[in-house]
């Protein structure tokens, strides 16, 4: 399962991670979101130990989602040593996973 992250553990988490970091920011009624929510889930389990897989509702965390300007979800936001080092929008499998491979 991949983590769940909010406003309050963003910058534990996410930024001071010493792995690769993808967070999936969706919203509970967004259907692609829905979609590919199975996917993100397995992801966290393939790549356990090597990246962290992380989920922000950007309706509950509303400072990620104006800090990244988050527009449109399912977006995907890539961080390396506690930057954001890429960005993703839409659902595309192949996209996020070569992604999240190149920072490895």
């Amino acid at each position: 399962m991949a983590v769940i992250i909010s406003d309050s553990s963003f910058e534990e988490i996410v930024l001071k991670s010493e792995l690769p970091v993808m967070l999936d920011v969706y919203t509970e009624w967004c259907g692609p979101c829905r979609a590919i929510a199975p996917y993100i889930d397995q992801m966290a389990t393939d790549y356990e130990g090597k990246a962290l897989i992380g989920k922000v509702d950007a309706e509950k965390c509303p400072d990620i989602a104006v800090k990244y300007g988050i527009s449109s979800v399912p977006t995907f936001l890539f961080f390396k040593g506690g930057e954001l080092v890429d960005k993703e929008l839409g659902a595309n499998k192949a996209k996020i996973t070569g992604k999240l491979d190149a920072l490895l």
